[in-house]
């Protein structure tokens, strides 16, 4: 039986430095449970919160020993201690934040805005342009890139242990928590939620040529929405195919059993492998698996294990990316410019649905500016 020893590059690299100050803007669910954990276990230096509801930023800063409570995001943005912004609110107000965040890049010199990037791809591509001509380091968190499987699977990926990729598949069964704020949005899961499947891929395979997309409402969900549940398909000029069924209607409710799971799946040539996201497990420790098998390793499923999870852990990296972006004046590694391509496909998908066909990503791409 041969050894395998292929360090999986699952951990973060860390900055050189810690203390750079991180001011946080919004303190719901996500800042609390994920955002403001992993900067606490990586040592990051969370300085300040603001939030619409001022008592919420200050419940959290007492948990977290954030100094710094501001009556509002402008106060926050215009402190000149604050280096870099961490923006984790609904994407309809990311862009007025970034508008005015800009101008204050004496001393901002990075932001992490949450994903969706905006709500569509003319706002997305504004945020950029903002953050390139004011000089200002632009990082997505589309966090699923730093799954521990996706991670490993992205190694293995790099290292040819597959040969020629041919078939790419997730499978979600998941009931996501649908904030209010999406009730006033009719785009729904394909740029919410399926934007973690939707980014994976570009992540694994790159941009596709062209994609297809199938929707229908959710049952359960009452407000107006074109995509519940969805089904799209990335087709790549090698053939490659990566699809994605994104059922959000997992459980038929009381009465009836769940069985609540994401799992993906990579098919080769050389090998395959094949794995199951531990998210649908938080708030519980739900580790992320994948096993595979590989001409490499002949006749035999290959297991490598971890204790971290998605959540939160893997916000220690989109973090560290940024902050390395800003010490070494290189592009994070979930930079604005590249997340722009993402927003073109979910633009991509969106038109598929409307015009009932396969639309080639570049007829987005074409409206980037």
């Amino acid at each position: 039986m041969h050894e395998f020893t292929l360090d999986l590059k699952i951990a973060a690299q860390m900055p050189s430095r810690k203390d750079w100050r991180i001011g946080t803007i919004g303190a719901g669910a996500i800042v609390k449970g994920c955002h403001q954990v992993a900067y606490r276990n990586a040592g990051f230096n969370s300085f300040g919160i603001a939030s619409q509801n001022k008592s919420n930023a200050a419940e959290v800063a007492k948990e977290f020993h954030i100094p710094n409570v501001y009556d509002s995001w402008q106060q926050l943005i215009k402190d000149k201690n604050i280096e870099i912004l961490d923006i984790a609110v609904p994407p309809d107000i990311q862009l007025e934040i970034v508008r005015e965040a800009v101008k204050e890049s004496d001393h901002i010199k990075g932001i992490l805005c949450q994903k969706p990037l905006a709500m569509n791809l003319e706002e997305a591509n504004e945020i950029v342009l903002l953050c390139e001509q004011a000089g200002v380091k632009l990082a997505v968190n589309s966090n699923m890139r730093y799954d521990q499987s996706i991670r490993a699977l992205k190694t293995l990926l790099d290292n040819n242990y597959f040969g020629e990729i041919v078939l790419a598949t997730i499978d979600m069964r998941a009931i996501p928590h649908w904030q209010e704020f999406l009730k006033k949005y009719d785009r729904l899961e394909m740029l919410n939620m399926g934007i973690h499947h939707i980014d994976t891929f570009r992540y694994l395979f790159g941009d596709p040529e062209k994609v297809t997309a199938i929707t229908r409402s959710d049952p359960r969900t009452k407000f107006s929405h074109i995509d519940g549940i969805s089904q799209y398909t990335f087709q790549y000029a090698d053939g490659l195919m990566a699809t994605s069924l994104d059922d959000v209607w997992a459980w038929q409710g009381e009465g009836t059993q769940k069985d609540m799971y994401i799992r993906w799946r990579v098919e080769g040539l050389e090998g395959m492998a094949v794995g199951e996201i531990g998210w649908p497990k938080f708030p519980e420790k739900g580790l992320s698996t994948l096993k595979f098998t590989s001409r490499k390793f002949p006749e035999q499923w290959i297991e490598p294990g971890w204790d971290t999870v998605w959540f939160p852990d893997a916000f220690e990296g989109t973090m560290a990316s940024l902050l390395r972006a800003v010490e070494e004046d290189t592009l994070p590694e979930i930079n604005g410019r590249d997340n722009l391509h993402t927003m073109a496909t979910i633009e991509a998908l969106y038109l598929s649905v409307k015009e009932e066909r396969t639309v080639k990503l570049s007829e987005t791409l074409l409206t980037l500016k």
